[in-house]
């Protein structure tokens, strides 16, 4: 896990140097991520606050990155489950978002945006094009984002089996929400 989170900060690093030298570089260590499913039969959360991001003023750049392991649930059979059967975590370690804010934002000025990202959604192996809302608020020079959106199973090839359908939606919320701070 260790090993997966050094990897993890190299390849952030690596990004942000590539990414753009000159403008002005934001990063999260601790984004929170959540999901949620609702059933007749049983809701199903977790949340993991070991998210990680980067964002990049000058290209409008984000990528947000989590280790799927961190998710923390209500039950720990059901975290079992999930990265088990499901996400199948040991495979397919990480969930990731890598984008473009659509609007242009003046990262030097306070200010509270509605914003749209466009980018690709990896989760289980499978990459989907996505445009996702959010929000940015920019105040004394810290960043926050958050967002709430919809992840459909069969989107990433996530296979539910028929004996417990009815515990899982088709659908799952994700929500998260996070401060950056100035890379100095």
């Amino acid at each position: 896990m260790n090993r997966i989170r050094k990897i993890t900060r190299v390849l952030i690093a690596l990004l942000l140097l590539h990414l753009s030298a000159g403008a002005q570089n934001f990063v999260s260590k601790n984004i929170r991520i959540g999901l949620f499913s609702s059933t007749p039969l049983e809701d199903i959360r977790a949340v993991s606050d070991k998210g990680n991001a980067v964002l990049v003023s000058k290209t409008r750049e984000i990528v947000v990155q989590l280790d799927v392991k961190t998710l923390e649930f209500d039950r720990k059979l059901m975290q079992e489950h999930f990265n088990e059967n499901y996400i199948e975590s040991d495979k397919y370690p990480n969930a990731k978002f890598k984008g473009v804010i659509d609007q242009p934002i003046d990262f030097t000025k306070d200010g509270n945006y509605g914003v749209t990202v466009t980018g690709t959604l990896s989760v289980h192996g499978i990459d989907k094009k996505r445009t996702i809302p959010g929000k940015v608020i920019i105040s004394n020079g810290v960043v926050q984002i958050s967002t709430e959106f919809n992840v459909a199973c069969v989107d990433h090839n996530i296979k539910i089996p028929k004996l417990v359908f009815a515990k899982i939606a088709e659908f799952i919320t994700i929500k998260a929400e996070g401060k950056f701070n100035p890379l100095k």
